[in-house]
């Protein structure tokens, strides 16, 4: 059965320098093993399935449900395919219940979407684990970056769904620098953030590693920039508005707005499409 599809570039204005994800519309009627078979043949760090929402969600306010997958398996939540696929759902002539702002169901729940002009932004949900990193896995974490424990000068378990945690590093330089050991990584699910140097046009450098979903590092990650907002914001290293930049060390240059307007971390991005066409399924 052919179904429409798009591919697009998430967290950039300029076609191949951010996310690409992969959406394919009206996936009622595809099995679990066939959205994980066509995620694992695009190879790209997420494709989505677009389907109508649950009962229960409907009734919650849902526009659209999101079902989402890497090559390793699915997502219960991931920041990039949320913005990109609102994108290719208002494509595809999806109308919103409330204007300005898209419901959208996904496995952590419903994630409120909102249009600024050609921006989307999502709201972060909340965090589901918090606190520092134990010993034993800081010192792990350590020796998979190269780094002495002296160069992590803040550390924080950030997890909003994929199972974040994260590491701030002395400056944006050493994060562009690190070369991960992925043995000694292991699945972790790690992020790195570090200061830019004053001048620039972004706060922080921000890179994020996932060997265990079937893509070693991910060009801009939206899920690990909320959660890294909710912590950064909440202990004041980080003001209630700043552009984070991440995907340098692998040629793009993503640029992600974070904006605190009052209880919530507004994560927003430019997306543009790349590919337009069928998919047959």
């Amino acid at each position: 059965m052919k179904r429409a599809f798009h591919q697009l570039d998430v967290f950039s204005a300029v076609p191949l320098k951010g996310n690409p994800l992969a959406v394919v519309h009206a996936a009622q009627g595809l099995s679990e093993a066939q959205m994980a078979a066509f995620a694992r043949w695009t190879n790209l760090s997420e494709t989505t399935f677009l389907l109508p929402p649950t009962e229960a969600a409907a009734a919650a306010g849902a526009d659209y449900r999101v079902r989402i997958f890497t090559p390793g398996g699915e997502l219960p939540f991931a920041g990039h395919p949320t913005l990109g696929s609102c994108h290719a759902w208002l494509a595809g002539g999806g109308q919103p219940r409330e204007a300005g702002v898209v419901v959208q169901e996904c496995g952590v729940g419903l994630v409120r979407i909102r249009r600024s002009g050609s921006r989307l932004a999502f709201a972060a949900p909340p965090l589901r684990r918090t606190g520092p990193v134990e010993p034993d896995l800081l010192a792990c974490i350590a020796r998979g970056l190269g780094l002495g424990l002296d160069d992590i000068l803040q550390h924080q378990w950030v997890d909003n769904g994929p199972g974040w945690c994260a590491v701030m590093l002395r400056s944006a330089a050493q994060v562009l620098a690190v070369r991960p050991d992925w043995a000694v990584l292991g699945d972790l699910k790690l992020g790195l953030v570090g200061a830019q140097p004053a001048g620039q046009d972004t706060l922080f450098e921000v890179r994020a590693f996932v060997p265990s979903l079937g893509v070693s590092e991910d060009p801009v990650t939206g899920s690990l920039n909320a959660s890294l907002a909710q912590w950064l914001i909440g202990a004041g290293l980080a003001p209630a508005s700043y552009v984070a930049a991440q995907g340098a060390a692998l040629g793009r240059a993503g640029r992600v707005f974070v904006e605190r307007e009052g209880a919530d971390i507004w994560i927003g991005g430019d997306v543009v499409a790349c590919i337009a066409g069928e998919v047959d399924l």
